[in-house]
């Protein structure tokens, strides 16, 4: 599968916006052991926007090595370049 440089960011900024909504929703809803835990709707929509950020973040870093396999860049080296283009200063990105 060929994957273009601009679809490798754009991947890595859904991801991130996916791991934003799960970080937003672990703020909204407090701990789950807390007194009285969530309401069965909170932990239906926590765990869907869970496994979206999980299978975002699966299709990154997928789509990285393929990307750094068919350019002949190293997986980390393609990574390092996304993370720039995103605007990333630092981090681990969507994987983390």
């Amino acid at each position: 599968m060929t994957t273009i440089f601009q679809e490798l960011v754009a991947k890595e900024r859904a991801a991130e916006q996916a791991h934003s909504r799960v970080e937003e929703l672990r703020g909204m809803y407090g701990p789950p052991t807390q007194q009285g835990g969530w309401s069965p709707r909170q932990t239906e929509t926590y765990n869907t926007a869970l496994r979206a950020w999980r299978d975002l973040a699966r299709e990154v870093q997928a789509a990285l090595a393929d990307y750094a396999r068919e350019r002949g860049e190293t997986r980390s080296d393609v990574e390092k370049q996304v993370h720039q283009a995103v605007g990333h200063t630092g981090g681990s990105g969507a994987g983390a």
